[in-house]
């Protein structure tokens, strides 16, 4: 049985896909201005969600449909971890704790962890595959705005097990589509999937009220004013 799931995710969620690209907090990352408190933050909560999908797939990794699309070389909480010292130094664990939109995040992981494994595809496709693709553009922004030396404080980006970006990302996607589901489970997978995205965004525009402290409401304003194509919206008219 071949779902062709990568084909339904990629065109599924090209509208949310968009959406996330033109959040506030993502679009002034885009054009070069990062609050460093802000974005260790960002990081931070993407460490508590990390560690709750990651020990997620890592218990279903024997499920029919999660063994196909189980790739530990993705980990990226060992990555956060050496970024959260960076941040706040060796007591950090003591220091950070998720926002109210990260905690909904982990909710929603734990949720399907526990009665629709399957659907932990869609978060792991939104998630790993951002980081593969426009998750590389942002650590070198990070980098540069940060005037950050080598890898130091953005490790979450750095996929020091795949050195081939694109040929895992094609390997990935071959496995997406080898995944045996029936096309109402593959639906849900997409589904859940564009609900990644959003939980996604919900924890961006959490940050945007600390981002303004740091920036400034007019240069906020000025920077988010204008609706952005995205990627999937610039590639559709190419």
């Amino acid at each position: 049985m071949s779902s062709n799931l990568a084909v339904k995710l990629r065109s599924g969620t090209q509208k949310a896909h968009t959406a996330a690209e033109n959040v506030g907090f993502m679009k002034c990352f885009l054009k070069g201005v990062v609050d460093k408190d802000c974005f260790a933050k960002f990081l931070g909560n993407l460490y508590f969600v990390y560690t709750e999908l990651e020990t997620a797939l890592a218990s279903h990794q024997n499920n029919p449909v999660i063994g196909g699309m189980y790739f530990p070389e993705l980990n990226r909480r060992a990555a956060l971890e050496t970024d959260m010292v960076f941040y706040y130094g060796n007591d950090w664990r003591s220091l950070i704790t998720p926002s109210n939109n990260a905690k909904k995040y982990i909710t929603r992981i734990q949720q399907l962890s526990a009665s629709a494994p399957a659907l932990l595809i869609g978060h792991a496709y939104t998630r790993y595959m951002g980081d593969l693709s426009g998750g590389q553009m942002l650590q070198k922004i990070a980098q540069s705005t940060l005037k950050l030396s080598g890898y130091e404080g953005t490790s979450f980006y750095n996929f020091d097990q795949i050195p081939d970006k694109k040929a895992f990302k094609d390997k990935y996607r071959d496995a997406l589509n080898a995944v045996a589901v029936d096309d109402a489970t593959a639906d849900r997978i997409v589904a859940e999937a564009n609900h990644a995205f959003s939980l996604n965004m919900q924890m961006a525009e959490e940050l945007e009220g600390s981002l303004i402290r740091a920036i400034g409401q007019v240069l906020f304003n000025n920077l988010t004013g204008s609706h952005n194509p995205g990627s999937t919206e610039a590639a559709a008219t190419n």
